[in-house]
């Protein structure tokens, strides 16, 4: 494993609020993902930034009355707030509208342009006589090529992933009207000349997930598009070419650049060479499976455009999207929910653990289920995880004044659980590394559930032969959960470890701690209460009332 890390997620629209769809495929696992690295002695740092330019922003700045400089402000500062009461805990949460990311991203064109990747062409853009305006991306709504799915945008579909040449049946996404085509300049960047190298890169990285790079492999051998990298709109970065003023860098030439503009910015600022940082650590970018063409082809091909002046990712963690009771989720029908408003309701964690555990590292998509919810909540959080650190720790409060026992010699059972103890942190450590955060979880479900059982069949209630070893091994092993959660669940590991009469922070363990047996004999533990509160069943009924109605 490197030393060093730097991890990314999709950065999200600053035009509207984060709901449970966001959340599930890139911004938990990767949270998660940073937690882990630092357990294990990574220097590990996690980079946001909103991404404040393109078309989508354009229009509902437009709608609302304000500039867009104003609207996505608002966003910005509401998304980290979102993102935040999650425990989504990134060191640097910047903006693509940044001078930093503006300087950088112009940089990069010039550098482009220098090494023959840049040409200009005249090209046939869609024109709306009603707006009396050019129609890029989002302004323009029709049938993918490919897969003739109805009502995408220019820019990409939804359904199959690509990116269409020229959209088939256009109208304006405005007046909905049949736009004319025009002519215009724009400039483009030379993608299939990189089809050689992007194929390298995708043969040699062993990380990538074999189902995303076989389809990706596919695309190259279809042959690639050369890509339109500027439009016909005020709002974005400015083409650093002489008399360019009404026309702007593509927003999906600009935001990735942000991921490694706002690193540097973070490492020069806190004293460190962001470029070396950069170029020695493991980069990890997490994404939805709807932008596998944008993070796997122009990405790396820009990269390598520049001569891998910044080094291509090591990782880019694919996930399915998120469904709510089996629908997409639709902020226009009121199918969705806002993560502000769930965790008005329910804990942070409650969240963190339904949603790694339904979400597997595949593409395929998964479902929030209100019922299911429930359910997970309360058998297995609760009747599991919490009911073994409840009646450990209880019993050892009640029984023995909250001092842990001195441990007779150890029978078989014993020899089976403190085994179990000692195999954890390996066993996590391999899922972990694999990016399967749900198998992870479900093997510290595992082992609370062996505990449990050990505990039933040992009945120290009893106060008969082995009652102070099963006292002494339960309580360990809740201190191994304590550090094993951390990542999925940060609040209740800290309420553990303080339950446990522990001092400090549990972050600040180290991973392989999990596997230690250290809570020695007359050891006191802290204040002893329950962890979590049951989900009530008329909580959830009056959720799913909320759904589809008027919000």
């Amino acid at each position: 494993m490197n030393s060093k890390a730097i991890i990314t997620s999709a950065l999200p629209y600053a035009n509207g609020e984060i709901h449970l769809g966001h959340v599930a495929s890139t911004y938990l696992p990767a949270d998660v993902t940073t937690r882990f690295l630092r357990q294990k002695g990574v220097e590990a740092y996690y980079i946001c930034a909103s991404d404040d330019f393109g078309t989508p922003i354009l229009i509902q700045s437009e709608k609302e009355g304000k500039t867009p400089e104003e609207y996505v402000e608002y966003w910005n500062k509401r998304d980290f707030e979102d993102f935040a009461a999650f425990n989504i805990k990134f060191d640097f949460f910047y903006k693509t509208s940044s001078l930093e990311n503006r300087q950088f991203v112009q940089d990069v064109f010039k550098k482009l342009e220098q090494a023959g990747h840049i040409y200009e062409n005249e090209i046939i853009q869609l024109y709306c006589n009603t707006d009396k305006k050019f129609l890029p991306d989002r302004y323009v709504i029709g049938t993918c090529p490919y897969c003739k799915a109805n009502d995408q945008y220019s820019d990409l579909c939804e359904k199959c992933g690509r990116v269409p040449e020229e959209i088939e049946n256009p109208h304006c996404s405005i007046c909905g009207q049949t736009p004319v085509k025009e002519k215009t300049k724009h400039y483009f960047f030379k993608l299939k000349n990189f089809s050689d190298k992007l194929s390298q890169y995708l043969e040699s990285n062993q990380n990538l997930q074999k189902d995303v790079k076989k389809y990706v492999q596919n695309w190259i051998k279809e042959g690639l598009t050369d890509w339109d990298i500027t439009r016909d709109i005020s709002w974005g970065v400015p083409i650093p070419v002489d008399g360019e003023k009404e026309k702007v860098f593509y927003g999906w030439f600009d935001n990735h650049l942000a991921y490694i503009s706002s690193t540097i910015k973070f490492l020069n600022d806190n004293g460190k060479d962001g470029k070396k940082f950069w170029n020695d650590a493991d980069i990890y970018h997490f994404i939805g499976k709807d932008i596998v063409y944008h993070h796997f082809l122009f990405l790396p091909a820009m990269r390598l455009g520049i001569n891998e002046e910044y080094k291509l990712p090591d990782y880019i963690p694919t996930r399915g999207h998120l469904t709510l009771e089996s629908k997409k989720i639709s902020k226009s029908r009121n199918w969705y929910i806002g993560l502000k408003d769930f965790l008005k309701i329910f804990p942070s964690d409650y969240l963190r653990f339904y949603l790694v555990s339904i979400n597997p590292y595949s593409q395929d998509d998964l479902n929030f289920n209100w019922d299911e919810f429930a359910t997970k909540i309360n058998s297995e959080l609760i009747g599991n995880l919490g009911n073994l650190v409840n009646r450990a720790l209880g019993f050892t409060v009640k029984s023995f004044n909250g001092i842990v026992p001195d441990p007779e010699k150890f029978d078989d059972m014993d020899k089976e659980s403190e085994k179990m103890i000692h195999e954890l942190a390996s066993q996590l450590s391999v899922l972990m590394e694999e990016n399967h955060l749900d198998r992870a979880l479900k093997k510290i479900l595992q082992f609370s559930a062996h505990f449990n059982q050990y505990f039933q069949h040992k009945e120290p209630w009893n106060n008969g032969a082995g009652t102070n070893s099963c006292v002494f091994l339960a309580v360990n092993a809740v201190r191994s959960l304590a550090i094993a959660i951390y990542p999925f669940l940060p609040e209740s590991s800290q309420k553990i470890w303080a339950q446990l009469g522990l001092d400090g922070n549990v972050s600040t363990e180290m991973f392989d701690e999990i596997s230690s047996i250290t809570l020695k004999h007359g050891h006191k533990l802290g204040q002893v209460s329950p962890l979590f509160e049951k989900v009530e069943e008329s909580v959830i009924e009056e959720q799913k009332s909320k759904l589809g109605g008027t919000s």
